[in-house]
């Protein structure tokens, strides 16, 4: 499918990028805002033929109760055995990452920091992988007509992507701004944006309280 063959050249753009200079599709991964940017072609034109793809996929017929098998992750987009959790936890560590094995498939230490504690950790063991927008979340506010390759792309989308603990990660849940915030306050602002971007990137819905919560988060900035 079209979406999902521009989803694998997109992904391993992101998975490889570093700061400081560029790589060979013109961005590179900002290890500050964790977001992939684009500088020059042929960039541009991979992510504007992804988002094109994607609002051009029709609606599919899944079922309308949530169901975390319907949203694939996490993919080995480039088929080099690293999934996104890996290429994330490569391309997010602060210092050169070591793997479990001799197939470096899979990372066992590193260092990164947690956004929503402001804690260090050094064994990927201790992380897990969170989705800003849950998929929960997602799926009840416009997401339960999606196909499943708009869901493999949601799913497994970088900036919809932080580092976090364990304990962190299973207290927010799928919760939103109004429901649950992160422990560390001096990441309110940048948390309350991220929300954004994501939600208005999918045409997702917001509810009043939601929206609320959001314009109270924006005068943290």
């Amino acid at each position: 499918m079209k979406v999902t063959f521009l989803l694998c050249l997109l992904l391993p753009t992101l998975a490889f990028s570093h700061g400081g200079g560029l790589d060979n599709q013109g961005g590179h991964f900002n290890r500050k805002t964790h977001i992939y940017q684009c500088h020059k072609e042929p960039c541009f034109s991979i992510q504007q033929k992804s988002k094109e793809a994607y609002e051009q996929a029709k609606p599919g017929t899944f079922s309308r109760v949530y169901n975390r098998k319907d949203w694939p992750h996490w993919i080995d987009a480039d088929g080099d055995c690293q999934n996104t959790r890996q290429e994330l936890l490569i391309a997010t560590s602060k210092v050169s990452v070591r793997f479990k094995n001799a197939k470096r498939c899979t990372v066992k230490y590193g260092k990164w920091h947690g956004v929503y504690t402001g804690q260090t950790f050094n064994r990927a063991s201790d992380v897990d992988i969170d989705h800003v927008v849950p998929l929960a979340h997602a799926h009840r506010n416009g997401a339960e007509s999606w196909t499943k390759a708009q869901r493999r792309i949601f799913a497994n989308d970088f900036e919809n992507l932080l580092v976090v603990d364990d304990a962190t990660n299973q207290s927010k849940s799928d919760q939103a701004p109004h429901e649950w915030l992160p422990p560390q306050k001096s990441y309110w602002c940048e948390y309350g944006k991220r929300w954004e971007r994501i939600k208005d990137k999918y045409g997702l819905r917001y509810s009043n309280q939601e929206r609320i919560v959001l314009n109270s988060l924006n005068e943290t900035c």
